[in-house]
Formats: C-alpha cells, structure tokens, sequence
C-alpha cells in the first residue's frame, strides 16, 4: 500500500433514474487506481432500476456502499444533504454526477494534492473535463480556467463542477456548519465557502473524467460559439442579478464564518450594483471581483452599467423595478 492508500474517500453520489448510464460510471470507480473509497448514494425516487443497480454493485465489491433515500427536493439538495450528513466519514470526500466516467488517475490526483494541505485548512479539488456524447464519443473540453481561484472569483463565477470536486474535512466541516440555505448549485456555493472562509481551491488543467452531454443532464455543457452565446446571454440582467442575489444573501447569512476581506468584498459588490454610472465602476474595481476570461469581465462590467439604465427607464414608466430585474427565483427555478 503506497502512502496515500491510507486515506480513504468518501464519494457522495446523487442519482435520479440513472440507470442508462449509471453502470459505466460505477465501473470507473472500480477501475481508480486509489482503492480506498467507500460509496454513499442518496437516490431522490428513482422510477427506473437505478436502485437495483447500486445494491448489486453492493454485493460485487469489497467496499463499504451505503444507499438511502433523498430529500426529493431537486439535485444540489440532493448532494448537500449527503455533503451536510455528519455521519458519512473520510478524509476526503467526492462529490459524483451518476452519468460520468472517471479517469483512473482522478482520485489519485485529488488526494495527491489534498494529502498535501494541513487538515485545518478547507481544501478542495476540481479541475476540467472532457465533454463526451452518450456514446462516450469526445465532444470537446470544458472552459480551461488559467487565472488563480478566489473569492472575489467565486463571488461571481465558479470554475469547479461539482463532479470534479474533492474535498478535506475541514471544508466538509464548513458545509455542515452553515444551516440549509437557497444557493444556485452546491459546487458554486462549495467553491464560495470555501474561498470566503480562506480555504484553498486547485483547479486542475488535466481533464479527469468524462463528462456526458445527453438530454436528461440536469446541468448541460457548451462548447465552442455555443458557449460563447451562452455565457454572453447569462451575464446580463435580469438572470446575473437574481444569481448575485441568492449568493449575496446565502454568504451574508453566514457572515460569522467568513474573513473580513470577504465580507468587505461582498458589500462593495453589492454597493456597486446600485447608484450612479462612476461609482458603480469606482465599487466594482474596489471589490476586486473577476471572471476567467477577458470577455466575461468586460460583459459583468457591463451588464452592471446597463442595468443602472435599466432601472431608471423602468422607473420613468412607473413599473415595479425590484420585481422586473432584481425579482430573486427560487434556487429549484434554475435545475
């Protein structure tokens, strides 16, 4: 056994009628070349053999696979309440979609890494993946993120899915200390936590699992113009301002857990999506929020501009301007 067998990994996986693609995703956990990994499956009511399928695979392996009913109450529920769950133990622990395949070297990876970080510090690992159809045929990759994780990037993008994620205990720590509240995704709101918090995030560059582009994905992947398309379109308001919302509100609402220059970040972005044209740039730059790419940042600084004349012309007609850009939606709006 090679030092980093010793750690074991928890890997929490979600699944919903599963069953098309579920076996492959379960084979690549016993291809991984880290084999000390125990398995806990919350399944949200499948109608499907999903559930035959994990209790089979229970029987065929020597390791520890546990499976219980989920809260039923849409995906990143799903996943927090087995990330929440303080009786699902590990040194790391992985977060897993039910219709991946992954690489060999993905645990091996992770914990290389996180073997590396001090217990008491929040760790999580994530990285890139390739984009595959049902068939398994290579698509494309997903966005390569060079610029470094943080907050002030957390606060308005998140570069870790949550099936490339893998985190210590002090980051799961982090998680169940902070009581249920409405985020968009448990992956971004992982990846907020943890930042906020002065933890560390590594994104790796090298794709470690395949992930699947088919019509059922609860959260689809874009590539090449599409993509582009679809992250112009989502930065503009009203969608990037209710997002904001839901993030500023779930952050603050947790504030005794968080580092002062977090805080201070979220209230100058905050700030900065109100008043006049200068001080909303003069705000936005204090904050010192950014995306990954140039076009991305230009359009946020943007969609911010245009939303101060968006709401003046609102107002002008006498509509309810809270309710027409800045109405925040149930986080279960965005499955």
């Amino acid at each position: 056994m090679s030092n980093l067998e010793k750690f074991k990994v928890a890997i929490l996986l979600a699944t919903k009628d599963g069953a098309e693609f579920l076996p492959e995703q379960l084979q690549s956990y016993r291809d991984q070349r880290h084999g000390n990994w125990e398995l806990h499956v919350s399944d949200d009511g499948s109608s499907d053999s999903t559930t035959d399928i994990i209790d089979q695979f229970a029987r065929d392996i020597s390791q520890r696979v546990g499976r219980r009913r989920g809260p039923c109450q849409g995906f990143w529920r799903n996943f927090m309440s087995l990330a929440r769950d303080r009786n699902i133990t590990g040194d790391f622990f992985a977060f897993s979609d039910q219709d991946d395949i992954w690489s060999k070297e993905k645990l091996t990876r992770a914990v290389n890494w996180l073997a590396g970080i001090p217990e008491t510090i929040p760790a999580v690992y994530c990285g890139r993946t390739e984009i595959v159809d049902r068939a398994g045929l290579t698509l494309g990759y997903s966005q390569l993120f060079t610029k470094a994780a943080s907050f002030q990037n957390a606060l308005v993008e998140n570069i870790g899915g949550g099936n490339t994620m893998v985190f210590n205990r002090a980051a799961k720590k982090l998680l169940e200390a902070c009581e249920p509240v409405e985020v968009i995704a448990h992956d971004w709101w992982t990846y907020q936590l943890v930042t906020a918090t002065g933890g560390i995030v590594d994104y790796d560059p090298q794709p470690c699992l395949k992930y699947r582009q088919h019509g059922r994905n609860v959260s689809g992947s874009r590539t090449g113009l599409d993509a582009l398309i679809h992250r112009f379109m989502t930065l503009f308001p009203n969608r990037e301002f209710e997002t904001n919302d839901i993030h500023i509100d779930a952050l603050l609402s947790i504030k005794q857990l968080l580092r002062p220059e977090s805080i201070a970040s979220i209230e100058l972005f905050a700030a900065a999506r109100k008043g006049f044209l200068l001080e909303r740039v003069r705000l936005l730059r204090q904050s010192g929020v950014y995306r990954q790419g140039t076009f991305e940042n230009v359009a946020m600084f943007l969609g911010i501009i245009w939303a101060m004349f968006l709401r003046r012309e609102l107002r002008l007609r006498g509509c309810p301007v809270e309710q027409v850009v800045w109405r925040v939606k149930p986080a279960g709006a965005w499955r």
